[in-house]
């Protein structure tokens, strides 16, 4: 049995290509007393992990060169020495890009049988609907009546922001790269959706937001977020969630600078990672989970099969390829 892992070869100078990740085979490890054997079900890719391909101090450490990269996985116990991880159960982790691995039970959540599929413990009920349920509630707070916008809203943590702003009473505008995802967009409930691409942006959001901006969720950055403040009410809040417009920038975008803008209209403008929340995170799978089972909030997926994938759908997330979570299932 092979037990292929995937390592960053080399860090990337703008966008990131195949050239940069290399696949080993390795063997299967045995797990030893108080451990568990793990076999990769679902694996998470995320924009956040653009970054770490980076060498550099930032808000987590960078990827090793010649080291497997880490995220987001859905795996299940092949072998326990742990009481509370029996065989058969799946558990959700930050864990290497391999098939099979030996951990200590440490960072291990035990996924609860038959509440939601598995893989939205990666997605709606994992960090990306923590990101939106405490970016939005904590630092938005909209209120009912008021406009959200939301930037890069058919993603994993954009649709989810949308349908909890729309569930406060708000009403809701998003942005997406193209005309199946405004469609999508407005069959969750979202107000008005912009396809950036093919309209112009300024005019567009004046034209949806005739009454100003209360509330800005960013995942994006750029001309969007230019846009979006030239619309701010007094006592606006926005949320810095995501600069995915710059992610892969070789030098650092000249824009409008945004200062007076903020000053004049006494706007808050919070950045924040899901790391500030961890010790609320109880809180908001509970809460997400009921909204869940109510009804309330609707998820997607863009789902690419097999191990070998896990790259390509990690750069079809800077093609705008994926609507909701992109995952990968492995057999």
């Amino acid at each position: 049995m092979q037990n292929r892992t995937i390592l960053l070869a080399s860090r990337p100078t703008g966008v990131p290509s195949v050239e940069n990740f290399r696949f080993e085979t390795r063997e299967i490890p045995a797990p030893g007393q108080g451990q568990v054997l793990l076999k990769a079900r679902y694996v998470s890719v995320d924009p956040y992990m653009r970054g770490r391909m980076n060498e550099g101090k930032s808000y987590i450490a960078p990827f090793e060169v010649g080291q497997p990269i880490t995220g987001g996985m859905v795996a299940e116990v092949q072998e326990s020495h742990l009481d509370r991880l029996p065989v058969g159960s799946l558990v959700v982790a930050n864990l290497p890009w391999q098939e099979y691995q030996v951990a200590d039970g440490r960072g291990l959540q035990l996924i609860p049988a038959g509440q939601a599929p598995a893989s939205y413990y990666l997605g709606l009920l994992g960090m990306p609907g923590l990101t939106a349920y405490f970016g939005l509630l904590d630092i938005c707070q909209p209120q009912a009546g008021e406009t959200v916008v939301v930037s890069g809203a058919a993603g994993a943590v954009g649709i989810v922001v949308g349908q909890i702003a729309k569930i406060k009473g708000a009403r809701v505008i998003g942005t997406a790269g193209s005309e199946d995802k405004v469609a999508y967009l407005k069959q969750l409930g979202f107000d008005e959706a912009i396809n950036y691409k093919t309209t112009d942006i300024p005019a567009a959001l004046a034209a949806a937001a005739p009454h100003g901006v209360d509330c800005y969720f960013d995942n994006v950055g750029g001309p969007i977020t230019d846009a979006v403040y030239d619309l701010l009410n007094t006592g606006a809040r926005i949320a810095i969630c995501g600069q995915i417009s710059m992610y892969n920038a070789t030098e650092v975008p000249v824009g409008p600078r945004p200062e007076a803008k903020l000053l004049k209209t006494s706007s808050r403008l919070q950045g924040f990672t899901i790391g500030n929340y961890y010790s609320r995170w109880p809180e908001g799978v509970q809460q997400l989970t009921a909204w869940y089972e109510e009804g309330k909030l609707q998820f997607e997926e863009t789902i690419t099969e097999g191990f070998d994938q896990i790259p390509a759908a990690f750069l079809g997330l800077f093609r705008g390829e994926n609507t909701g979570k992109a995952i990968v299932k492995l057999a």
